[in-house]
C-alpha cells in the first residue's frame, strides 16, 4: 500500500517531507475506510441499528471519494479536513442515535483522532479549534443524553462489553501507532541534525551552543595548525570542466578528512583548493604535533598515489603542498547564519606561510614544531628562509623516520 501511495496527489514541488506525508495520509485514510466498512456492517448486520450504520457508511464512503478527489485536484488539504470532520461528525451522529454512552460504547471517542490528525498534518491553531469541537461534543452527549433517540433502547452487556473493547482497543491503536511515528520521525531528524552540526563544530562545542545559544571563545597555549594547497590550481582550473573539478576536489578533501579523523584533528574549513586542519585539546582529544604532522605525511602520499593513478588514466592531477606550524590560538563560533567554528592567531598565520614557502610533496613545518617532533622523524633542513611579517624563520621537510638494521 506504501508502494502506491506514492502516486498520491504528487507534485513536482513536493519536499521529501511533504511527499512522505501524502503517503502517510492516504493510507491512514484507507485504514480509516476498513474501519468504517466493518462498523457499517456490524451496525445493520450484527445489531440492526440504521442510523449508525448509515454514520459509518457516510464515513467509508467520504474517505474514499476525498481520497479521489484530492488526488485529482492535487491537494491533498482536502483529504486532511473531509476525512477529519468526518472523523468528528460520524462518531458523534452514532452516538446520539444511540444515545447513552454506555449503549454506544463510547463510540465518540474515535473523535479524539481528529485534533491529533491535524496537529500532524497542518498546524496548531486549526489543531486547537478541532479539539475544542471535540470536547464540545463530549460536553454536549453527556448532558443531553437523556433526550436523544436512543436513550430508552436496551443493550445486552455482552453488546456493551464488546462495544467498549472495540471503541477503546482500536482507536487507542491509531492513536499510538501515530504517536509512535511521531516520536521516531522526531528523533530520527533530531539525530541527523546532531549528525550535520557535529560535521560543522567540535562535540563539546555543539553541546554549549545548544545550551546556552552561544559560545564563548576559547584560549589553547599549545595547538598545531595544518595547510595544504594544490599546485596550479587556476590554470587546471581553466582546462576542464567544472564538474570534473569538483569532483576530484570533493574525492580529495574526502579522504583528508578520514585521515584527520583518524588522527583526531579537528578539520576547520577549505578554503578553494586549501584544506585548513587544527590538532590539539579540542572536544577532549589529545592531538599532538605529531598526530598532525602524521596526518600531514599521509596526506600527501594519498596526493601522489592518486596522482600516479589518475596519468595512467590520462586524467588531470594535483600535486600539494603542506605546512605546519605549532603555537597558541584563540578558538569561537563566529556568525548567526550559518554559523562556523574557526581559529585566530600568529599561529595560523605562520602554518600557512609554512605551506606557501613549502615544496610539492613535502610537508614543510616551522623550527618550533620540529623541536616538538625531533625524536620521532628524520628531517630535511632548508635553512631559515624569509616569511611575510617575521624575519627569517628555520624550516624542514619532513620525512618518515627510516628504521636502522
Amino acid at each position: 500500500m506504501f508502494k502506491y501511495a506514492r502516486f498520491y496527489a504528487q507534485r513536482d514541488d513536493d519536499t521529501p517531507d511533504l511527499a512522505f506525508q501524502k503517503r502517510l495520509l492516504v493510507i491512514i485514510s484507507s485504514f480509516l475506510f476498513v474501519c468504517g466498512t466493518i462498523w457499517t456492517l456490524m451496525y445493520y448486520t450484527m445489531f440492526g441499528w440504521t442510523i449508525p450504520a448509515i454514520a459509518a457508511l457516510f464515513y467509508a464512503i467520504n474517505a474514499i471519494v476525498s481520497i479521489f478527489v484530492s488526488h485529482r485536484l492535487k491537494n491533498h488539504h482536502i483529504l486532511v479536513y473531509s476525512i477529519f470532520f468526518a472523523t468528528t461528525a460520524a462518531p458523534v451522529l452514532a452516538q446520539w442515535s444511540l444515545g447513552s454512552f454506555q449503549n454506544s460504547g463510547m463510540t465518540i471517542i474515535w473523535g479524539f483522532l481528529t485534533p491529533l490528525g491535524v496537529l500532524i498534518f497542518e498546524s496548531i491553531r486549526p489543531a486547537i479549534f478541532f479539539m475544542g469541537l471535540f470536547v464540545a461534543c463530549i460536553l454536549i452527549t453527556a448532558i443531553a443524553q437523556p433526550v436523544f433517540p436512543g436513550c430508552n433502547m436496551v443493550a445486552s452487556d455482552g453488546m456493551i462489553i464488546m462495544l467498549y473493547s472495540m471503541n477503546i482497543c482500536i482507536s487507542f491503536t491509531v492513536l499510538f501507532a501515530t504517536c509512535a511515528w511521531f516520536v521516531h520521525t522526531i528523533k530520527a531528524e533530531k539525530k541527523i541534525s546532531e549528525a550535520l552540526l557535529l560535521n560543522i563544530l567540535p562535540n563539546d562545542v555543539a553541546i554549549e551552543l545548544k545550551k546556552n545559544g552561544k559560545v564563548e571563545p576559547v584560549s589553547h597555549d599549545h595547538a598545531t595548525v595544518l595547510f595544504t594547497d594544490f599546485k596550479g590550481f587556476t590554470e587546471i582550473s581553466e582546462t576542464i570542466t567544472a564538474k570534473e573539478l569538483v569532483e576530484e576536489i570533493n574525492h580529495c578533501f574526502g579522504a583528508f578528512d578520514e585521515i584527520t579523523t583518524k588522527y583526531l584533528i579537528e578539520k576547520i574549513k577549505t578554503i578553494g583548493d586549501s584544506y585548513m586542519a587544527v590538532g590539539g585539546k579540542f572536544s577532549g582529544r589529545d592531538c599532538t604535533a605529531w598526530h598532525v604532522v602524521s596526518a600531514g605525511l599521509e596526506m600527501q602520499d594519498y596526493i601522489q598515489k592518486r596522482k600516479a593513478e589518475r596519468e595512467k588514466e590520462g586524467k588531470f592531477s594535483f600535486e600539494m603542498r603542506v605546512g605546519v606550524h605549532c603555537g597558541p590560538v584563540v578558538s569561537g563560533v563566529v556568525g548567526v547564519k550559518k554559523f562556523q567554528f574557526d581559529i585566530w592567531g600568529d599561529t595560523v598565520n605562520i602554518a600557512s606561510r609554512m605551506q606557501s614557502n613549502g615544496e610539492v610533496g613535502e610537508v614543510n613545518i616551522s623550527g618550533l614544531t620540529q623541536n616538538l617532533i625531533k625524536n620521532d622523524f628524520d628531517f630535511e633542513f632548508r635553512g631559515s628562509l624569509p616569511v611575510k611579517g617575521k624575519g627569517e624563520m628555520p624550516m624542514y621537510f619532513v620525512r618518515p623516520k627510516k628504521t636502522h638494521k
